[in-house]
């Protein structure tokens, strides 16, 4: 098991638009491994490779409470159904904050698992929210994007801070 480095905002590197997996394999399926236990120790209910600086469209979601009904969604694509709900949401790059996002309250997602086998699944709730969250960083997005920028500069601003004391 390695515990991977996860990057912060406003690091440029969380912007960056991550590749579809066209190899799967041994080095994969460790990644996967390390990408859920670096979540679960964060601890987090989700987590994506974009945010470990691998630049591949990987995401790991658990939002179970004994944390025992991990997915790891390699190459997702979305489809939304339903009505916008809003809710809170926070993030293991913008440590600390919480802000109200809109998103879709149910959703499809045909993916690949570490193995190369294909996922299907229809969710709804809180795992319907993480995995569009997650996606959102496969394409460089964060969820204070969602917010107004007077709270982003000001998220952004004591981050900064914040990375400057720890240095």
């Amino acid at each position: 098991m390695s515990l991977l480095d996860i990057l912060e905002y406003p690091d440029p590197r969380l912007r960056t638009l991550a590749e579809p997996v066209t190899e799967f394999g041994a080095d994969l399926q460790q990644f996967c491994h390390d990408l859920l236990e670096t979540m679960y120790e964060a601890p987090g209910i989700g987590l994506a490779a974009t945010q470990v600086n691998l630049h591949q469209r990987i995401i790991a979601v658990d939002v179970s409470e004994n944390r025992n009904e991990p997915h790891v969604l390699i190459n997702p694509e979305l489809v939304l159904h339903g009505e916008l709900i809003e809710g809170e949401e926070g993030c293991l790059s913008v440590p600390g904050f919480y802000e109200q996002v809109r998103r879709a309250e149910s959703i499809s997602v045909s993916a690949r698992d570490p193995q190369g086998g294909e996922v299907k699944l229809d969710v709804e709730g809180l795992l319907a929210v993480c995995i569009q969250h997650e996606c959102d960083h496969l394409e460089g997005k964060l969820f204070v994007d969602y917010i107004s920028s007077l709270k982003r500069t000001r998220i952004r601003k004591k981050l900064v801070k914040l990375q400057k004391q720890r240095v």
